[in-house]
């Protein structure tokens, strides 16, 4: 169809590790770098996204031939 489903699980298992990483780092009192931990998963699944979004806005282009 028009999106893969190993983008599906790549994003789900950096949310995992992140989730993971930062229940550690919080346990430790690290409470800092558990949310920037947080933070850098957070903007690069972002990143992720709108690289999908920009390569979903080219197709639209290509179909009503919009070049």
């Amino acid at each position: 169809m028009g999106i893969d489903v190993d983008v599906i699980f790549k994003i789900a298992g950096i949310g995992i590790v992140v989730a993971f990483l930062h229940t550690i780092l919080d346990q430790m009192g690290k409470k800092e770098y558990a949310q920037w931990v947080t933070l850098f998963g957070f903007i690069y699944i972002l990143f992720m996204v709108a690289s999908i979004v920009g390569d979903l806005f080219q197709k639209i282009k290509s179909v009503f031939l919009l070049q």
